[in-house]
């Protein structure tokens, strides 16, 4: 069996930047068990299975894996799929089916091998739990208490399909000292994946409005999280009262040397979250074909 695999690179428009993905356009076929062995062999944060749909009007049926395990919703392989079947096809609206429902993108190409698309959220992220610990917090993140906290924010658990503990922090400077205390983890961020998204506001940097680390799920630091910021979307809206839009831009992965860029976008009617996006670029740094 031959398959032919890209490689792109998602939330960036320069290759060797952003967080990469591995994409099997033609999986059909491909039982679960191969398509997590494939994953495991490609070893990124991601690989993304593109299927042939259920419902002939939509563009895909998506199957997204780490190296450990299936995903119901993941963003950067959901960006990457859309921009790998925008850049193939001259639709501007990808539809595709994921576990946690049917997800339409909207894409639009920057050249023959980099596109953008974004998607609108197809499930609203919700408030699982408070997470009071701060000792606790602070020692599983090796920094102070007085650290944890940014504003209004507090931490908690969100979940928008996938589920991750958001922990505020005051600055960007606590954001680059956290270090992971392995033997603290797993009793403080006891929930599902055990992922901790470690995020703070950034007044003093133009290009952006939020930071964020991404630390779990079996795959140490990840460079850009589209569920977890698909989550953060949650904590933000909670503090964005009233009705109207909102939108921000999210840097992550700037620690790791693979800067990500990941825009969000939420829709407040009457205190109560209608609408929420996230979306980036991404670029085909490569292709290749698996000889099994």
């Amino acid at each position: 069996m031959r398959l032919s695999y890209l490689i792109l690179d998602v939330f960036t428009r320069i290759p060797l930047k952003g967080n990469a993905l591995a994409v099997v356009p033609k999986a059909d076929g491909l039982m679960d068990n191969e398509m997590q062995a494939i994953a495991r062999e490609f070893n990124l944060s991601e690989t993304v299975f593109i299927c042939k749909p259920q419902n002939e009007r939509n563009s895909a049926m998506l199957r997204i894996f780490t190296p450990h395990q299936e995903l119901p919703f993941a963003g950067h392989p959901t960006v990457g799929a859309a921009v790998s079947l925008g850049l193939n096809s001259r639709a501007s609206a990808i539809r595709m089916e994921e576990k946690v429902g049917l997800v339409t993108a909207l894409f639009e190409r920057i050249d023959r091998r980099t596109g953008e698309a974004r998607f609108t959220l197809p499930r609203l992220p919700q408030r699982i739990a408070d997470l009071p610990d701060r000792l606790g917090i602070a020692q599983a993140l090796g920094i102070d208490v007085e650290d944890i906290g940014c504003e209004a924010f507090r931490p908690a658990v969100f979940s928008a399909g996938v589920t991750f503990h958001l922990i505020p922090v005051r600055d960007a400077n606590v954001l680059r000292k956290v270090r992971v205390n392995p033997t603290a983890w797993a009793d403080v961020f006891h929930y599902d994946h055990s992922s901790a998204y470690v995020f703070t506001l950034t007044p003093d940097e133009r290009e952006n409005d939020i930071a964020a680390r991404m630390f779990g799920m079996g795959l140490g630091e990840d460079p850009g999280t589209g569920s977890a910021a698909a989550a953060l979307i949650g904590m933000l809206a909670e503090e964005a009262l009233g009705s109207g839009q909102a939108d921000y831009i999210l840097r992550q992965g700037y620690e790791m040397g693979r800067p990500c860029r990941i825009t969000l976008q939420l829709r407040n009617e009457n205190d109560v979250l209608v609408h929420g996006a996230i979306g980036g670029e991404a670029v085909v740094v490569g292709e290749g074909v698996l000889d099994l």
